[in-house]
C-alpha cells in the first residue's frame, strides 16, 4: 500500500502514526489556475506542504487522516489558499483538527480529518469553497484531480504549479478485484492503461465530478501504473461525519 503523502520533515516523520511509501505526482497532467479550482488548499506544516486539502466552507476544509494521524497537535499546521503556485497565497492559522475517530491506519478506512479554521476565508476568484456529493457517480464517469505533488515516483521535488488530471471512475466491484479491503469509504478512479494518477503529495487533496467534491486523494500502487487505479477517501460515504463537525 502507497500513501500519497509529501515528504515530512524529520520531526513529523517522528510522530506519525503511519510510514509515508513514496509515490510520485499528478501524472499524465498539465499545469492549471488556481481560478478553475478555487477550492483547492495546501496544509502546511511549519509552512511547508505536506498535503492538499479542500475548502468546503469559509470555516471548514478536509483533508486525509492519514495527513494529521499521529501529529500532537493543531498548532504547527496551516493552511495556505488563492494561488496556483506552490508557497504563494496566503496562509490562515488552524483552531482545531477533527481526524475521523473510525480512521484505520493500516487499511486507510474512514481516511478523512475535518479542519476548523481560525478565521473565515473571503470568497475570492481564487477561493471558493465547493459543494460535496452526496452519492456515488457510476463508473467511467469523468472527474478531476488536481495537486502539487512531487515530480516523479521516487522523487522528493514538489511541482511549484498546480497540476491537474482527468481520471476515470472504477466500481467499487471491479476495483475489489485489483486491491483488497475495498471498502464502501472508498472510490477508486484512474486509467487502466496507465499514465494518469494523483501520487505523493496529493494525498488529502480534491477528486471533483461535475464540479463536486466526490473523494480525497488517498492511496494507491505505485504511481499511475497500468492496471492500478488511485484509491479515494469517498465522500459522500462519510457526509454524516462532516456534517456534525461542520454544519456543512
Amino acid at each position: 500500500m502507497f500513501l500519497k503523502v509529501a515528504l515530512f520533515t524529520a520531526l513529523v516523520a517522528s510522530v506519525s502514526a503511519f510510514r509515508p511509501r513514496l509515490d510520485g505526482r499528478i501524472v499524465g497532467g498539465h499545469d492549471s489556475n488556481i481560478v478553475d479550482f478555487p477550492y483547492q488548499l495546501s496544509l502546511c506544516y511549519n509552512g511547508g506542504h505536506i498535503c492538499g486539502a479542500v475548502l468546503i466552507s469559509t470555516k471548514f476544509a478536509i483533508t486525509a487522516a492519514h495527513c494529521t494521524n499521529g501529529l500532537p497537535s493543531h498548532e504547527p499546521l496551516t493552511i495556505r489558499a488563492g494561488h496556483s503556485r506552490l508557497n504563494e497565497g496566503f496562509e490562515v492559522n488552524i483552531s482545531n483538527i477533527i481526524q475521523n475517530p473510525q480512521f484505520d491506519p493500516m487499511y486507510l478506512d474512514y481516511d478523512i480529518t475535518v479542519i476548523e479554521l481560525a478565521e473565515y476565508l473571503p470568497v475570492t476568484p481564487e477561493v471558493i469553497p465547493i459543494s460535496m456529493a452526496s452519492a456515488d457517480y457510476p463508473e467511467d464517469y469523468e472527474a478531476i484531480v488536481s495537486g502539487w505533488g512531487a515530480l516523479s515516483e521516487t522523487g522528493t521535488i514538489l511541482s511549484p504549479i498546480l497540476q491537474s488530471v482527468s481520471v476515470k471512475i472504477m466500481s467499487r466491484e471491479n476495483c475489489s478485484k485489483i486491491f483488497a479491503g475495498i471498502t464502501e469509504r472508498m472510490v477508486c478512479a484512474g486509467a487502466m492503461e496507465g499514465g494518469k494518477d494523483a501520487c505523493q503529495g496529493d494525498s488529502g487533496g480534491p477528486i471533483v465530478a461535475n464540479g463536486q467534491l466526490i473523494g480525497l486523494v488517498s492511496w494507491g500502487y505505485g504511481c499511475a501504473r497500468p492496471g492500478y487505479p488511485g484509491v479515494y477517501s469517498n465522500v459522500a460515504s462519510m457526509r454524516d461525519f462532516i456534517g456534525q463537525n461542520t454544519g456543512v
